[in-house]
């Protein structure tokens, strides 16, 4: 079964890779390294899986363009996650108290840039593209976002509140993401931005994984509808509400460019199941 072999091959990537970096946590220098390395290595991993698996070539991690698409990433997930940090600040929920780190925001720099190409290519390349082929986009969007959700209960700092912001702000918004553009580095570059931004750069809490060491020392606090809580602003109500705008943006912009892969079966059968940037 293509989607057992190509998710195990992409999560084997992401599992040595996140051995190797909680051997090397306490180095920022080799966290960074790690970081990257995991990440050049997962796009390979999987072109080659789909390769053998589906005989095509994986035109969603295609070169061309990829530098352009994961630059427009990066800037919606900055912007998105600066004007949610900006409202709870206005409303108090969000304090900076001095300066961070740099080597603290550099290693969270690589192990940011691993995660945000793992789960992407794991939850939007693998799981939310071939699911999508079976019961449309909709209804691929809504099951894939919400096992990437709850996929986040693990994190040390977790809660169900939190998993399922993480479910419609993220799981949704990426996969409408890739459904719009048919390239997974848009969601890619968005994901790392995001997160990079979250932590690296406003020193918050990320998905409930505890402190982070970025540019700027910075605190949440106030109820979790405002703050997050112990989850990190992902969980406040202006995460869930910019993210779910930007789901509504990224689908209609699919809708319009015609990749909305539909659920009756006899249309289905009409519809590529990868489109072409």
């Amino acid at each position: 079964m293509r989607l057992v072999k190509q998710f195990a091959t992409v999560a084997a990537v992401a599992f040595a890779g996140t051995t190797a970096a909680g051997a090397v946590q306490d180095n920022w220098f080799l966290t960074l390294l790690v970081g990257l390395a995991t990440a050049a290595l997962t796009v390979p991993a999987y072109a080659w899986i789909v390769r053998r698996t589906e005989h095509r070539a994986p035109v969603e991690t295609a070169a061309r363009g990829a530098v352009a698409a994961t630059g427009r990433g990066m800037l919606i997930g900055t912007a998105m996650f600066a004007a949610v940090i900006v409202n709870i600040a206005l409303l108090g929920g969000y304090r900076v108290d001095g300066f961070g780190s740099v080597t603290g925001a550099l290693g969270i720099l690589g192990f940011m840039a691993a995660a945000a190409v793992t789960e992407e290519v794991l939850f939007r390349g693998v799981l939310f593209r071939i699911v999508e082929e079976h019961i449309g986009t909709y209804l691929a969007l809504t099951l894939t976002g919400l096992v990437f959700g709850l996929a986040h209960l693990a994190n040390p700092d977790a809660n169900l509140w939190g998993a399922l912001a993480i479910a419609v702000e993220a799981g949704g918004m990426l996969a409408a993401a890739y459904a719009a553009t048919r390239t997974l580095w848009v969601p890619i570059g968005l994901h790392f931005a995001w997160n990079f931004a979250l932590g690296g750069v406003f020193g918050a809490q990320v998905s409930g994984n505890g402190e982070s060491e970025g540019l700027l020392d910075g605190a949440t606090s106030g109820p979790v509808l405002l703050s997050g809580g112990e989850f990190g602003p992902e969980a406040s109500g202006y995460a869930v509400l910019a993210g779910t705008a930007l789901t509504v943006a990224f689908l209609w912009l699919a809708h319009r460019r015609g990749h909305v892969v539909p659920r009756r079966r006899r249309d289905r059968a009409a519809a590529p199941a990868t489109l072409a940037p």
